[in-house]
């Protein structure tokens, strides 16, 4: 299957990916410790992966739309802090549920925001100019929010050297990783050649991520049942609250429709397989249940994705 194949069929990939794990996790408990062991690599391999294909030298062009870029950092820096800060008392009083919860929607996309916002007609380019930005505000802004919002308790189970740790293996190291490979691209042809096969990597690796995931945390996700429940409506009215602050700020600043599209899928997805390490990084048993509960937003998530790209041309549509 070719990468056009993979990105045109990557929502029904996810999804099996994901449903596959839990199943097997379900079915034979003892591969879970197996499930664990694959999830970190495969992780580090997405991240790597995925931050080649995000244009780290290209920061400067994400400023080159005033209107544009208002609108994407007023949603995601204010509008949806504001919303998950008015959610967060329904997330129960569980604290590793409510880092979790946190930890997902205060984190926007970087990676596939872009096939999605382009798949509904969006401004691609422009799309691919702002993730640099996304990821680098996310990781300046991330810690002191989460500490903000968290609670004493909360912020209790948040162990600095871990997190940091986890920042350095798996975001730090593969970032640079990728931005080293993205400078030898400009003056190697094979380099270059290499960043451009790599772009063929992120679906097939994040569903194997997604089976990891959920084999590893089969159990866990049983377990948190009854705990995880309140999360989905409030990953829906999430999903709902990002799409209309969305459309609103598109209209309120007149942005072309394809500007306005990368800000609506923008809004309404989160980075979640950047921030699931920093789940992983809690102690025992928060961190089964945070992982579980991340999980969870991203099947939301990605069922809320198919509705949008039908809805998007119609919330948003094409003027002359």
């Amino acid at each position: 299957m070719n990468r056009a194949a993979l990105e045109r069929f990557q929502l029904p990939l996810y999804l099996a990916s994901l449903a596959a794990g839990l199943g097997l996790g379900q079915a034979v408990p003892g591969l879970s410790a197996a499930g664990s062991a694959a999830l970190w690599p495969a992780l580090a391999a997405l991240l790597f992966v995925t931050f080649t294909q995000v244009p780290l030298g290209g920061l400067p062009g994400a400023f080159a739309d005033g209107r544009f870029l208002a609108a994407l950092c007023l949603g995601n820096l204010v509008l949806l802090p504001v919303l998950v800060a008015v959610l967060l008392p329904f997330a129960g009083a569980d604290p590793a549920i409510r880092i979790a919860v946190l930890l997902v929607l205060l984190a926007p996309c970087t990676d596939w925001f872009v096939t999605f916002a382009a798949r509904a007609g969006g401004d691609a380019p422009r799309a691919i100019a702002a993730t640099p930005l996304l990821l680098a505000a996310q990781m300046l802004l991330l810690p002191p929010a989460l500490w903000w919002l968290a609670g004493a308790e909360a912020a209790a189970l948040i162990r600095a050297d871990a997190f940091l740790l986890v920042f350095a293996v798996l975001i730090l190291l593969p970032l640079l990783a990728a931005w080293a490979l993205e400078r030898a691209a400009g003056r190697s042809a094979r380099a270059a050649g290499l960043v451009i096969r790599l772009g063929d990597w992120p679906v097939p690796l994040l569903c194997l991520v997604l089976l990891a995931i959920g084999v590893a945390e089969a159990a866990s996700v049983l377990d948190a049942a009854s705990a995880l429940a309140p999360l989905v409506p409030l990953y829906a009215a999430f999903a709902l609250g990002a799409a209309a602050g969305g459309v609103a700020l598109a209209r309120a600043f007149r942005l072309p429709h394809g500007s306005g599209r990368v800000v609506l899928f923008s809004l309404s997805t989160r980075n979640s397989f950047v921030v699931l390490p920093f789940a992983l990084a809690l102690p025992p048993p928060a961190r089964e249940v945070a992982a579980a509960a991340i999980v969870l937003q991203s099947f939301v998530e990605l069922l809320a994705i198919l509705l949008l790209l039908r809805a998007a041309p119609r919330l948003l549509p094409e003027r002359p």
